[in-house]
């Protein structure tokens, strides 16, 4: 009766704060991010009601995200009183800090959090206990039950569906996928757990999707004037079609070697569902539903032995591609100061091009305001560095994508802010007006998990154009390898292979798009049964896309005769390939 626990994600007024939900999975909850690019950002702030007068203990959980430097600090205030209290510099990860105890009236009480850096803060949460009770620490069970209770949230998840297909993942490639399998007839649960869709082509990134395109994807992936996909207002207009935005899937029901359902928590107010249907798609990339389900998957890079490719290494590698932090600068008008950075400069040591910048949604590799590539007096150490590409902003590639998913995003975030202080630093009245336009906090994200299907698709299996019988949409693009890390800056790739092959579209075996080991689980996008080598070229969005169309016909077709995907490929392979057909030359 005397423990309240206030949730950062449900203030009223974010003010400059921005919600982070991405870590979830790694860290608890969703969080308020204080994402000022060195701009400390406008209060946060929420009305509460405090049901008893008296004394209160005060915690609040926060993060050191650069420990010793401490960038992202911020106080509270519980009604006129600004506690002493500095959070997000006590050298520690994410943890509850004690602010002591401070007296409390009853009835309504305005909660405010102050940014003092704008560099990056992040509160999860704040607990008044009457009690003396500590809060739960973790991501765990123990402290996600202890969540619900004091949010006063049911136990168990909320029934929804059934659905004839769950498709788990929002992005270019999942939110194709639905619109096709809608328009096959199908009901269809999308579950997507940002607020947007469009994954790595959404207003939050912004990357042009490339690969194969048709009628149906550019229809999808058209922008509309504020940079958003237009997919989502399309699926609004289809009656067969149920969105779940900023839902995070955590679990999975399974009867046998089957999916049943799955448990997903909607970022803002923390209420869990159960999604029930009877064939599943995983269009999220990182196949979580896989991992849920305790699945075999690949990882990592294979060696040149394991397949015969010739864009293998010689031995297997625990590597991926990693990550990427998205920017755009601009010059003002007026000359702009930037904030002493020591903890980014660490990172960032001198380097000093801010080449490779997200002009808009949908156009990135930019140039930005700087034309040339940025030089030191009579210092050439940059010239092997100027490829001015998006993606040469990378990090992670050794670094465990599921759990280190915060790190990564933190290290691209201090190199980039480095990167401004040196140039600030190098040649203040050349570059004294130039400030940042927006720097994302949702990272373009690299490689994970990949599934094991009947057939995993090969370097050898593109490059020669192996005629599968169960051949049922094309793909296209180059092998696209990137090669960490640069000898002096490990948020830059060495190198990248860009080979078009012969430029020819290829076949995607219906076999590499369902799981060997659940029987009602499709994959579309970058995780399907591939090669490191060969998920190079069918990990494009437009490509993924294409997988989804397929997997969104076989499911139709598994709904009408009570089938899994294998029976589809072994007993209605011939339809299958025929509907997908009518469905792209519908197009």
């Amino acid at each position: 009766m005397g423990d309240l626990l206030i949730e950062a994600e449900e203030f009223e007024e974010y003010g400059g704060w921005v919600l982070d939900s991405q870590f979830v999975i790694e860290m608890g909850s969703p969080y308020l991010l204080a994402h000022g690019s060195g701009r400390p950002v406008a209060d946060a702030r929420t009305v509460v009601d405090i049901a008893q007068a008296g004394s209160y203990s005060v915690w609040v959980r926060s993060k050191d995200w650069v420990p010793v430097h401490h960038p992202g600090r911020f106080e509270l205030s519980l009604g006129n009183k600004r506690l002493a209290t500095e959070f997000g510099g006590n050298g520690q990860d994410w943890s509850w800090q004690s602010a002591g105890d401070i007296e409390l009236n009853a009835g309504p009480l305005e909660v405010t959090l102050h940014d003092l850096t704008g560099f990056d803060g992040r509160c999860d949460a704040i607990f008044l206990s009457r009690d003396g009770n500590e809060p739960v620490e973790g991501a765990g069970h123990d402290a996600r039950a202890w969540r619900r209770r004091l949010r006063d949230l049911p136990d168990d998840p909320t029934p929804k569906g059934p659905f004839d297909l769950v498709i788990v993942g929002g992005g270019v490639t999942g939110s194709v996928g639905a619109l096709v399998a809608t328009r096959l007839g199908l009901r269809v649960a999308v579950v997507q757990n940002r607020p947007v869709l469009g994954g790595n082509a959404s207003v939050e990134i912004g990357i042009g999707p490339r690969g194969e395109r048709g009628t149906t994807v550019a229809e999808a992936i058209a922008r509309t004037p504020d940079g958003d996909l237009q997919v989502g207002r399309l699926l609004e207009a289809e009656p067969g079609a149920t969105v779940f935005l900023h839902h995070q899937v955590f679990g999975v029901s399974m009867d046998g070697d089957s999916i049943n359902s799955v448990d997903a928590c909607e970022a803002v107010s923390g209420r869990e569902i159960r999604i029930s249907g009877s064939q599943f798609i995983d269009c999220t990339g990182t196949a979580i539903l896989g991992i849920l389900a305790n699945t075999p998957t690949m990882f990592g890079i294979e060696g040149a032995g394991e397949y015969s490719e010739s864009h293998a290494p010689p031995e297997r590698l625990n590597q991926h591609h990693g990550h990427t932090i998205f920017f755009r600068t601009r010059i003002a008008d007026d000359p702009v100061e930037f904030p002493d950075v020591p903890w980014a400069i660490e990172v960032a040591k001198d380097f000093a091009d801010l080449g490779g910048q997200a002009e808009a949604p949908g156009k990135d590799n930019g140039d930005g305001p700087v034309a040339e590539a940025f030089r030191p007096p009579e210092d050439d150490k940059f010239a092997n560095l100027t490829r001015r590409l998006t993606h040469y902003w990378e990090y992670g590639q050794w670094c465990d994508p599921y759990t280190e998913g915060e790190h990564i995003r933190d290290h691209l975030l201090r190199a980039v802010y480095g990167t401004m202080s040196n140039i600030k630093i190098l040649e203040p009245e050349k570059w004294a007006n130039l400030e940042f336009d927006w720097v994302a906090h949702v990272p373009g994200q690299g490689e994970f998990r990949r599934y094991i299907g009947d057939h995993v698709l090969s370097e050898n299996d593109i490059r020669n154009h192996v005629k599968f019988p169960d051949a049922v949409v094309k793909n296209s693009g180059a092998f696209c390898l990137h090669h960490p890390i640069h000898e002096d800056y490990d948020f830059r790739l060495k190198n990248w292979t860009w080979d078009e092959r012969d430029d020819e579209p290829f076949d995607i075996p219906f076999r590499c798009l369902y799981s060997a080991h659940v029987s009602n689980l499709m994959m579309a996008g970058k995780h399907i049964s591939v090669t490191h080598v060969a998920g190079s070229v069918c990990k494009f969005m437009g490509n993924g896309a294409q997988h989804a169309i397929a997997t969104a016909a076989a499911a139709s077709i598994a709904i009408k005769y009570g089938a899994t995907p294998r029976q589809v490929h072994d007993n209605h392979l011939r339809e299958l390939q025929n509907l997908i057909v009518d469905t792209l030359g519908a197009e």
